[in-house]
């Protein structure tokens, strides 16, 4: 399908609009992406012009320089920055925070966002924005389910998300993979070659992205079923091996039985009044005082009104029996963060929507101010989860309790994550593929896949610098984690065995 356009004639340039400039981070916004009022007939240019200006983009900013990792000079204590983003957070829960980080050196990358993020600020970028995930390390990839039922593979987590470089979320998933790999007890040749076909997959999804409609683009998605993906895959000669389709076939078994009802069994029981209660499990679910928890209720009065109208109806259904307080994941630790217990039409109905406050992401002190139609960080995390997800949660919202941001969503909507610790050889290599190609696609519903494709180009120059990148980078997570554990045993760290 092709629409009528107007092309420009003239040479490629690399900037038309006024970049956004921060403490050296320079962007250019597509016109789409600004606040500006739309434009119904704006110029419109080729794909090849557009390729033309990503690959002109190699002269500020050569693909090989991206390669390798040296700490820039003044590099703050990493330590340091892991107690300052405490701050703020429930210190009861602090030291467990600490001592999932310290477990190793992966679970420290997943929880040291804002260390990476100073880190990729002093890194070489090609100029162009997109809404990134902004923590989009390799275990935030996973299955979920679609308001249809299907289960989809996608990023699944977007407490970070903002308007930055595009290399910044590539980066963090490569060396999450190359940490990953070494766990898994990857060499150093299989940790190269999983990093390769990471990026491998991220510039073939950016070539085949460039050449679809923007509607299409939008619209495209991945079955957690391969066998539902194989007319895509087929066309592109990608061979999905026996032993990762067993994986996933498991994994997607895993993420159909995970609904608001099989966790009801889990985390929840009847009392002897009749009533539905959470069952307390300290430190990860805890209840809450009457008025907490009449404060989570109430402010489900104003996320309400942030839904679509039509879920409105739908969610006005349901009404709360129960609130507790969960703990999640490993950089999440210390965020407040409730879970609320709701039925609709009887016991066989619950509902559990997760209730968790939005902090600023890990990269604002390195990217111009974002200007948000409404100030409010809930709002930016849920706003860059439609903007990255293909197919989104329809109850997403946000709130406000006690001046504090929050963002809602439903608890368990059939999500399961890879267990990527179990993965070596091909599996490992295709999941890494996988992940690289869907970054590819989310970063293209709001960035132009032409230009990014023209960047990267079809040699392996780009693919190389990345996979320096990746195990440089490795070393230094591995520094890093020695360095927190050394803390804690010095005891300027408190940290509690992880749970």
């Amino acid at each position: 399908m092709v629409a009528t356009r107007t092309l420009l004639k003239k040479k490629p340039t690399v900037a038309k609009a006024a970049s956004r400039q921060y403490k050296g981070i320079d962007l250019v916004p597509e016109s789409w992406q600004t606040m500006d009022p739309y434009h119904p007939r704006r110029p419109l240019e080729s794909i090849a012009s557009r390729f033309e200006e990503g690959k002109a983009l190699r002269e500020r900013a050569p693909r090989e320089a991206h390669a390798g990792w040296k700490p820039a000079s003044g590099r703050p204590d990493p330590v340091g920055i892991l107690l300052a983003g405490n701050k703020g957070r429930q210190q009861d829960l602090v030291p467990l925070r600490m001592g999932r980080m310290a477990a190793s050196p992966f679970a420290f990358l997943r929880g040291a966002a804002a260390v990476m993020a100073w880190d990729l600020a002093q890194t070489p970028i090609s100029g162009m924005q997109v809404v990134i995930d902004g923590d989009a390390h390799i275990n935030n990839f996973g299955l979920y389910g679609t308001p249809q039922r299907d289960v989809v593979l996608d990023l699944n987590d977007f407490d970070e998300a903002t308007f930055g470089p595009w290399e910044w979320d590539l980066k963090r998933l490569v060396a999450s993979v190359n940490v990953a790999g070494r766990e898994n007890g990857l060499n150093r040749k299989e940790r190269r070659s999983a990093v390769s076909r990471c990026v491998a997959g991220y510039a073939l999804n950016s070539q085949r992205l460039m050449q679809m409609g923007v509607l299409e683009t939008w619209s495209t998605f991945a079955y957690a079923d391969f066998a539902r993906n194989a007319q895509v895959l087929k066309r592109y000669g990608i061979r999905v091996d026996g032993k990762f389709r067993a994986v996933m076939d498991k994994t997607l078994s895993k993420a159909l039985q995970t609904t608001s009802q099989s966790l009801l069994g889990k985390v929840a029981a009847r009392q002897a009044d009749g009533a539905w209660r959470f069952i307390e499990e300290p430190p990860v679910l805890t209840s809450v005082d009457s008025t907490t928890r009449d404060k989570v209720i109430a402010a489900l009065v104003e996320y309400a009104e942030t839904v679509p109208q039509e879920v409105r109806y739908l969610l006005k259904r349901y009404s709360v029996v129960d609130v507790a307080h969960r703990v999640v994941g490993v950089g999440s630790v210390g965020v407040r963060a409730y879970l609320v217990l709701l039925f609709g039409n009887g016991d066989q109905d619950s509902l559990v929507l997760q209730v968790k406050e939005a902090l600023p992401p890990a990269h604002a002190p390195y990217l111009p101010v974002l200007k948000m139609r409404v100030p409010h960080e809930g709002r930016r995390v849920i706003a860059g989860q439609r903007l990255l997800q293909a197919l989104g949660d329809p109850l997403l919202g946000y709130t406000t309790i006690d001046g504090r941001h929050f963002f809602v969503r439903q608890m368990k909507n059939m999500k399961a994550s890879m267990p990527i610790e179990f993965l070596s050889g091909e599996p490992f290599e295709f999941w890494a593929w996988a992940c690289g190609a869907l970054l590819s696609r989310a970063h293209a519903r709001t960035g132009d896949a032409a230009k990014t494709a023209g960047y990267i180009g079809k040699s392996g120059a780009f693919a190389t610098a990345l996979t320096e990148f990746a195990e440089s980078y490795g070393d230094q997570t591995e520094s890093d984690h020695a360095a927190l554990v050394a803390a804690i045993k010095k005891g300027r760290v408190k940290a509690l065995e992880s749970v």
